[in-house]
């Protein structure tokens, strides 16, 4: 059975504007063409190779490649021309030629990277190699379009022989305008051509004094344009000399056409090969720009979309709201609720939508991890459907699509209805549409409707087919929040919409007092969630409030413990200099006893500088443990943790230690590997961090690090570049777009050198791209290419970092 949707549901859905900003993406005609026919798949194997190719492009696109499609034209009518025997324009083989090397590129360009895009390599060997015949074309014109002499020696032989008549007639005619005889009869001194004649002005008056044949002659009729009879027979010689140059001409374009015709096939098999590359490309640009993913698809029964992005909205550039969708288990039908404008027909068309472009093959804008059914038809009722001209009324022209919805619907159909039998008597608009969704499920099919019914949200407290969302409405702001929260219903929420648009107050208060009368308790009911919702929604906000002043009060305080270590590390530098001033006072005084010994040389002396001593080394170590005492502020651990093997901080490290031994107020501390060291108790606090484990072989650990290290250490393998632009065979403006495109993609990547290919050629696109590079602020330097890398037929260049 083959996929089922009707222009109907494609008109409601707006899946032409998915098709219009895909081929808004595209660079061909022919892959223009090819997306406005895309069809949608039948099977899921269909489907999955379908977005394995959109994965390959996308990868391309990651990569910051783009196929090299520049200057493809739509050749398709010219080819068919040339096939039955017809001559082509210049212009047309010219673009026949610039097609061939696009052919070319993108074929070789693809199988530099065909490990990681096998299918779009298989596309491309459907690619004709036609560069000989590329070249021979490309030859035979100048840049600006016309027949090149190399064409053919038989066309600058003829071409030579025309130029050397011309040089001859302008000859005589320069002479016969300095013979002042002759000047006087003109009436300016020049010459000119008329219908492909060399004609001088001669005033009318003198006309029977000027010996020449009459071309033509101005408006006024006072000047008559004439050629000498002196020039005649060289006239005639150089139209001869011309009619040769056009049938050399004529025989060259001939030629060049005969090749295209008989690669006929090849061509217009290389031309539909590169519509489906440029459209599997133009679906990867897209898909980036909607952020799509794919969805998994396979054997899957249940709707679970994550995130999902209405695809319209996402192209028209709007700020989107992503909700989460999901039918899982035993639902089949998802009953949107809530205010008008809040975002329920949004809901349902984004469903269908998406449903729409999986079955064609394209990834949608959901999350990573959604799910959906590859539905075999997507019926759709969204929007007016009164009918004038068949005399049916919004209601009538509605029950007439359910009918036809229900005479096609099957199982895994899709079915999408907006506001289910709203134009009529609520009660009995509300028994119809549960009696059409329950023929609906029973046909085995999935629905999503949105409805003000009532009853239709009750049918998920009774039918666990049914499954009850709702688009809030935030009564503060009086504006719908177009957030949709599964598993629950919402109220309509008319009257703050009729407030927020100016409905008098007095009415709106009035209208409430009504609505809560006369409701059912149901109506009751949804009242009182609702305003419980309200509640939850504050105190949510509160939450939210308070996490954000937390937030703050962290990163004040991280900035205070910034502040801190730099007034720390401060301290210490000064605690240094006090240190050495006291190391330097203490040295010269002893240098002062020592002199004073020297001087005395007496036991009394001696005792009494002994003593001197020992007491300024007693308070310099007085000093120096009020210092650090300062300096590290710690608040030490309680006696009981301070024990053999304790795992605890020292502030003069700043890190955990262990504690080897204790000692009167001193501990020996170990910091890891060989480092032991002796600290006083008062610098050791709480650990910050849990103790490591021991290894228990620390020699096979050490021999795993060396390892390690030795790998680190090894050289890597360094991948050989080969970034490089190929412009071979294009028109200088192409290929100067095509270059700036690539020097742009360079230096996003990275890139530090380059490869421009161009060809040897007449030389005129090779000077055009040197001086554009020349010009060029991506352009570091850059030189002809050595002899091994392709001679003067390529530039290599340095790009600015």
């Amino acid at each position: 059975m083959t996929v089922q949707i009707s222009q109907r549901t494609l008109e409601d859905l707006g899946f032409s504007e998915v098709l219009r900003a895909l081929t808004q993406r595209c660079r061909t005609e022919p892959g223009r063409e090819r997306v406005l026919a895309r069809p949608f798949l039948d099977t899921e194997a269909e489907v999955t190779e379908a977005l394995a190719l959109v994965d390959e492009a996308r990868f391309l696109s990651q990569q910051q490649f783009s196929l090299p499609l520049g200057g493809v034209t739509d050749l398709r009518t010219a080819v068919g021309h040339a096939e039955k025997g017809g001559v082509l324009e210049p212009r047309q083989l010219i673009d026949a030629a610039q097609l061939l090397f696009a052919f070319a590129r993108t074929r070789e360009a693809l199988d530099e990277r065909k490990e990681r895009v096998p299918r779009l390599v298989e596309i491309s060997k459907r690619l004709p190699f036609l560069e000989a015949m590329a070249r021979r074309l490309d030859q035979c014109f100048e840049p600006d379009g016309t027949i090149a002499d190399r064409a053919s020696p038989e066309l600058k032989e003829a071409r030579d022989r025309a130029r050397g008549l011309h040089r001859r007639i302008k000859t005589r005619l320069d002479e016969l305008l300095h013979d002042e005889s002759f000047t006087t009869k003109l009436r300016e001194n020049y010459y000119t051509l008329r219908n492909g004649r060399y004609v001088v002005p001669v005033v009318s008056n003198y006309r029977s004094e000027v010996d020449g044949i009459v071309h033509n002659a101005s408006q006024t009729g006072q000047t008559l344009f004439m050629e000498p009879q002196a020039m005649v027979g060289l006239g005639n010689d150089l139209a001869i000399a011309q009619s040769e140059v056009a049938e050399e001409e004529l025989k060259v374009l001939q030629e060049l056409s005969k090749h295209v015709g008989r690669e006929s096939v090849r061509i217009l098999e290389g031309l539909e090969a590169v519509a489906e590359l440029d459209e599997v490309e133009s679906i990867a640009v897209l898909a980036a720009d909607l952020d799509a993913t794919t969805p998994i698809f396979v054997d899957v029964k249940e709707l679970q979309l994550r995130s999902l992005r209405h695809p319209r909205l996402v192209l028209k550039g709007t700020e989107v709201v992503s909700n989460d969708v999901t039918l899982t288990q035993d639902a089949r039908a998802l009953v949107v609720s809530g205010p008008n404008a809040g975002g329920k027909t949004v809901t349902l068309t984004g469903v269908g939508l998406c449903a729409l472009m999986l079955r064609a093959g394209l990834p949608i804008p959901v999350g990573e991890g959604s799910r959906m059914p590859l539905y075999r038809s997507v019926h759709s009722t969204v929007g007016d459907t009164q009918d004038l001209a068949q005399g049916l009324s919004s209601f009538s022209g509605h029950v007439t699509m359910l009918r036809d919805i229900l005479s096609v619907v099957g199982t895994d159909s899709l079915v999408l209805i907006d506001e289910i039998a709203s134009d009529t008597d609520p009660r009995e608009g509300a028994a119809i549409a549960i009696a059409v969704l329950e023929e609906l499920l029973g046909k085995g099919a999935y629905v999503l409707v949105t409805t003000h019914l009532e009853e239709l949200k009750a049918l998920a407290h009774m039918d666990p087919r049914f499954l009850n969302a709702r688009v809030g409405f935030d009564a503060k702001r009086m504006a719908p929040t177009f957030r949709l929260q599964m598993g629950a219903s919402g109220q309509s929420s008319a009257i703050d919409v009729a407030a927020r648009v100016g409905l008098p107050a007095s009415v709106c208060e009035r209208a409430r007092e009504l609505s809560l009368n006369a409701g059912g308790p149901l109506s009751k009911a949804l009242a009182a969630a609702e305003e419980e919702r309200r509640k939850l929604t504050e105190e949510l906000e509160k939450a939210r409030i308070a996490a954000k002043e937390a937030e703050a009060l962290r990163a004040d305080l991280e900035k205070q413990k910034v502040a801190f270590e730099r007034e720390r590390k401060g301290r210490m530098m000064q605690f240094n200099e006090d240190v050495h001033a006291a190391s330097e006072h203490a040295a010269q005084e002893v240098r002062d006893l020592l002199t004073k010994l020297r001087a005395e040389q007496n036991e009394k002396a001696l005792s009494e500088a002994r003593q001197q001593l020992q007491q300024r080394a007693d308070e310099a170590a007085k000093r120096a443990a009020a210092a650090k005492a300062e300096l590290f502020q710690v608040e030490a651990p309680g006696p009981a943790s301070l024990k053999v093997g304790a795992w605890v901080h020292h502030s003069g490290l700043g890190r955990d230690v262990e504690i080897l031994e204790l000692t009167d107020g001193q501990a020996v501390v170990s910091a890891g590997g060989a480092l032991k060291m002796r600290v006083p108790t008062t610098e050791l606090s709480g650990s910050r961090g849990k103790k490591p484990q021991q290894a228990k072989f620390p020699d096979q650990k050490k021999g795993e690090a060396a390892l390690k290290r030795a790998a680190s250490a090894a050289p890597s393998q360094v991948d050989a570049t080969n970034f490089r632009c190929d412009v071979r065979g294009m028109r200088a403006d192409d290929a100067l777009a095509e270059l700036e495109t690539f020097l742009d993609q360079g230096l996003r990547k990275g890139e530090e050198a380059a490869l421009i290919i161009h060809g040897h050629g007449t030389g005129a696109l090779k000077q055009a791209i040197r001086d554009h590079l020349a010009a060029s602020p991506y352009i570091r330097m850059f030189r002809p290419g050595e002899s091994h890398e392709g001679g003067d037929g390529v530039t290599v260049v340095s790009l600015r970092g």
